[in-house]
């Protein structure tokens, strides 16, 4: 006589709940670890950017600046920063999850947010800007069970999406500046040029991705992982160029702008908050903004990369040295606050909602 458990028995049913109870706490764990060092690393970011403004003495003017802040414009520049991480969480709801497949197993409703928020916060301690992030993200989502590939493919999408927002931001307002439409900057170099290569860039990225798709099976045999990295980059812009272009992605695209305009309208409080006269234009806010991020994709510790970048091209545009180091810094201090704040938030109440209930423990325990 043979004995077992048939599958679909309670014990299977308990095994189940205890696997996914298991891969839950995994993924609380990892976020737990990332949100901890985020921490660290805002406080790490507060005290060397006091430090460096003390030491340098071509920077005293920026601290000068900053103890003469009007709070109230910070306190309406974080608003605005809650409202910028609001629209990534959006887009990422629309392209990651967007079928709510992380609501299943009864791990609650709007899970996808929190993971979302999550993300945000721990995406800050690893250097790389985007990509840091979404590798944290890949890392939470892949505890909590989603496909590697998918999960790469839905990332990746994620990311050129807000990137392809970013090079449409360059082309328009550039060329409003170069043509007179808005006023602020007449150097084509710094209007028309970075439009010009920011079309270019979109053309290559979508040529590029074409070719892939034929290019990639052939590397099939020999290098199989390659062309599995190739076949994801390209779904991914073919993904991101179906969005902007046909119907259904309304919801991911409105993000990804509520993402950039919103940040970059803390940027713009933040010379308010300064009593900056004159204020710079908001289209130049803008495309300093943009050019000058490229920084944060470097490996640089308290996101010097962007401080830097953001900041230089504020100059490049005409602002005062010490006005846009005070301005940027203060961007970047909201911009580390918030999505820290928020993910710690997500993670608590990730934390209450799987945590094992005394019914789910009674049945494992049968």
């Amino acid at each position: 006589m043979v004995t077992g458990r048939v599958p679909g028995a309670p014990g299977d049913a308990g095994r189940v709940r205890s696997g996914l109870r298991h891969s839950n706490r995994l993924a609380l764990g990892d976020a737990k670890h990332h949100l901890q060092k985020s921490a660290l690393k805002l406080v790490g970011y507060l005290v060397a950017a006091y430090l460096v403004l003390r030491l340098v003495p071509t920077l005293k003017q920026g601290l000068h600046s900053l103890e003469h802040v009007s709070w109230e414009w910070i306190v309406g520049a974080i608003a605005l920063e809650i409202l910028s991480e609001v629209g990534f969480v959006l887009s990422w709801r629309g392209i990651v999850d967007p079928d709510h497949v992380l609501e299943r197993d009864g791990r609650g409703r709007r899970i996808d947010q929190r993971v979302a928020w999550a993300q945000l916060g721990g995406g800050l301690v690893v250097p790389g800007g985007s990509l840091g992030g979404m590798g944290v993200g890949a890392w939470i989502l892949h505890r909590f069970g989603m496909d590697p590939k998918e999960i790469a493919e839905r990332q990746f999408n994620l990311s050129f999406l807000n990137t392809a927002v970013d090079a449409l931001a360059l082309i328009i307002f550039g060329v409003a500046l170069a043509t007179g439409i808005l006023a602020g900057e007449g150097n084509l170099l710094l209007t028309l040029l970075p439009a010009a290569l920011a079309l270019i860039g979109v053309l290559a990225a979508l040529a590029i991705s074409r070719r892939a798709s034929s290019f990639a099976p052939r590397l099939q045999p020999k290098h199989p992982k390659l062309s599995s990295l190739i076949t994801t980059l390209a779904d991914a812009v073919s993904a991101t160029e179906r969005l902007l272009v046909h119907r259904g992605g309304s919801r991911a695209e409105l993000g990804a702008v509520v993402y950039l305009g919103f940040d970059v309208l803390v940027l713009y409080s933040t010379f308010i908050a300064l009593h900056t006269h004159p204020i710079p234009g908001f289209a130049v806010v803008m495309m300093a903004y943009i050019i000058g991020a490229l920084g944060g994709s470097l490996p640089l510790p308290a996101s010097i990369g962007t401080i830097g970048g953001i900041a230089g091209m504020l100059v490049v545009y005409g602002v005062d040295r010490n006005i846009a180091v005070a301005a940027v810094l203060l961007h970047q201090a909201i911009g580390l606050l918030v999505p820290l704040a928020g993910g710690a938030i997500a993670y608590t109440t990730l934390r209450q909602d799987l945590r094992p209930n005394q019914r789910n423990t009674d049945e494992t325990s049968d």
